[in-house]
């Protein structure tokens, strides 16, 4: 058993090594520069779309909150709260996976479990609130 956990180790190493290497090609001089093959790309096309979508998205906010600053931290919470859900959820699945799953026999590890399920609601719990309250402090408050 202990020389098949020697031959896997020596095999992933000997793999990472391999595959650290790389090719070099000669660079063809009739060939566009860098920047023009960027420029005519759909990559460039699908960047330069979402960069007008979210400067429209902030203009809206901006509209919105009627300042460039409040439009913008309200355009940034937006994300956050949108981004959170799957992040804190991931979170959460890792929090009772070592509680309930790894934790049946070691006490630290379900303690662990316990603590990032705990860190994961609460951080979800503020970043769908937090545009809530910045809503309310800003147009209520505000006038």
């Amino acid at each position: 058993m202990n020389t098949i956990k020697k031959v896997l180790v020596l095999a992933i190493i000997v793999f990472v090594f391999i595959g650290s290497f790389s090719i070099a090609f000669a660079e063809d001089v009739n060939l566009p520069k860098e920047s023009e093959r960027i420029e005519n790309s759909e990559t460039a096309v699908d960047l330069y779309e979402i960069k007008e979508g979210v400067k429209n998205n902030v203009e809206e906010y901006v509209a919105q909150y009627g300042s460039y600053p409040y439009g913008v931290a309200a355009y940034i919470l937006n994300v956050v709260r949108i981004y959170s859900i799957p992040f804190c959820f991931v979170g959460i699945v890792i929090g009772a996976i070592h509680q309930y799953v790894l934790g049946i026999r070691k006490l630290d590890v379900r303690d662990r479990g316990f603590a990032l399920i705990t860190t994961f609601v609460t951080i979800l719990l503020i970043c769908q609130v937090l545009p809530l309250i910045f809503t309310i402090v800003v147009n209520g408050w505000r006038g």
